[in-house]
């Protein structure tokens, strides 16, 4: 029988070969030469469309065999298949800024399986929409996994995303959204990108901490770093053996994949997939230990790499400012017809988002110069100005008793040629529509109009004229409207 020609010790020390491929194709060596010596005396009783028929039983019984040497090792010596113990974690390299023009990036490898994890802030538009039958808002953090044909040395068509990678990416998403701050600390929309390089098991945990590094990398303000290990378990009648970090092949012919994310101080996520009866109580606690254990290890490392976030975000990420705003000046900086905040957006480069429900804005923009001072501009829409105050503004209309200038968008003062001081002729001949002054807040009337003066200027104040409304050339002719009344 087939059974007979195989050697078991053989076979046990053939899966003790190091590396993933070099170990596939020994066994398969190994199978193959097996089964050419089994032809050649199933010869002598079985015809060659016999021999074909049966061919598909027999490499399913060297499987079953080799399941059978991997999980004995285990169980009796203790030895997998990568030579280490039950308990031990592959080594581990960290990299991190691999990418120079990304937001943020880190490189984890942990033995043959290699995440490297990218990450790209936006603003507020970039929120995804969600809007299915069970929901319906905004996702402002997206973590997507991908898994190409190359990271485990095959040749195939680069497909849409299957089960598998929604699936991975879920779990890994799951893993980091409670420890990524909220909107309202930090108001970007942020995505991880995880591309799977190498994979010989726990690829998804592997996503995990390569996007936690490359999170505190970009300089998103994590209070801890998030990390995940897979765990095993070999069941027998006589023993059962709990496994961490498991390799693919551990997976495949093992009972057990029970994936554990988590921080130093507790579990974010888990997902358990297994091929027995059930599991009990006292190896859930066994299996849950060990991975707090191996966890821990992998943490420390993580926090050796980077043990903080950075201070600031990349040079090529955008930059967000918010900005409270009073309900009732809202439409100010909106404008009619959206005038002012097109006019901003334009003239400050940048782009401007309303929040009506929290009365905010946020300017988004990657000059930090313009956006300064398109916050001063913002600021100067929304305040009540007071005597004093100094602006740069610009004139929009001349006429012959002064100019208005617009010291904020849609907030305008007049200039008195009575507020130019003792060259005030001069001084309105020489400027024109366009040309920008400074002037400072001479007062307001009770209707809220604003009277300016030249900044640096010295005006005698008239107590009887302050309490009027500005002049204006049509004063006059009211005035002689108000005499012939009065006859």
């Amino acid at each position: 029988s087939f059974e007979t020609l195989v050697d078991r010790n053989e076979l046990s020390e053939i899966m003790l070969t190091p590396g993933k491929k070099n170990k596939d194709k020994a066994l398969k060596t190994y199978r193959d030469e097996l089964i050419e010596q089994f032809i050649e005396k199933a010869k002598e009783r079985w015809s060659e469309d016999e021999i074909e028929e049966n061919m598909g039983f027999v490499k399913e019984f060297y499987h079953d065999i080799e399941k059978e040497v991997m999980r004995k090792r285990v169980i009796e010596d203790d030895v997998r298949m990568d030579g280490r113990k039950h308990n031990e974690i592959r080594p581990i390299n960290i990299e991190l800024d691999l990418l120079p023009r990304a937001h943020g990036s880190a490189l984890f490898t942990r033995g043959e399986t290699q995440s490297l994890g990218i990450v790209t802030l936006g603003a507020t538009m970039d929120e995804q929409i969600v809007d299915t039958m069970f929901e319906e808002g905004s996702k402002s953090f997206m973590l997507h996994y991908n898994f190409p044909p190359f990271s485990t040395g095959e040749v195939k068509r680069l497909r849409g995303p299957g089960r598998r990678e929604i699936g991975h990416g879920h779990l890994a998403e799951r893993s980091l959204k409670n420890i990524v701050p909220n909107g309202e600390s930090f108001p970007y929309t942020i995505r991880v990108v995880s591309e799977v390089l190498e994979s010989n098991g726990s690829s998804s945990m592997a996503t995990v901490c390569s996007g936690s590094l490359s999170l505190m990398a970009a300089g998103v303000p994590m209070e801890k770093h998030v990390a995940g290990v897979a765990m095993g378990m070999i069941q027998e009648p006589e023993k059962t053996v709990v496994l961490t970090d498991i390799l693919g092949n551990e997976d495949h012919m093992g009972d057990m994949d029970f994936k554990v994310t988590g921080t130093r101080d507790g579990i974010t996520a888990f997902q358990m997939d297994v091929k027995v009866s059930g599991v009990s109580s006292e190896i859930m606690t066994k299996a849950l230990e060990q991975a707090r254990l191996a966890r821990l290890k992998i943490l420390d490392l993580m926090y050796e790499a980077i043990p903080e976030p950075r201070k600031f975000v990349s040079d090529y990420a955008p930059i967000i400012r918010t900005i409270n705003l009073p309900y009732e000046k809202i439409g100010e900086i909106i404008g009619p017809g959206g005038k002012v905040i097109k006019k901003l957006s334009s003239e400050y480069d940048s782009t401007i988002f309303i929040d009506d429900e929290r009365s905010q804005a946020k300017i988004v923009g990657s000059n930090r110069e313009k956006l300064d001072q398109l916050e001063k501009v913002i600021d100067a829409i929304i305040s009540e100005v007071k005597p004093g105050q100094l602006f740069e503004g610009k004139i929009s209309r001349a006429e012959a008793y002064g100019f208005f200038v617009e010291i904020a968008p849609g907030k305008t003062g007049l200039l008195h040629i009575s507020k130019m001081g003792a060259s005030g002729k001069d001084f309105l001949r020489e400027h024109k529509v366009g040309d920008t002054i400074a002037v400072e807040v001479a007062g307001t009337d009770q209707m809220g109009k604003i009277s300016l003066k030249l900044e640096g200027v010295e005006v005698k104040e008239d107590s009887k004229r302050d309490n009027k409304r500005p002049y204006h050339r049509n004063d006059r002719n009211d005035r002689n409207r108000g005499d012939r009344n009065r006859k």
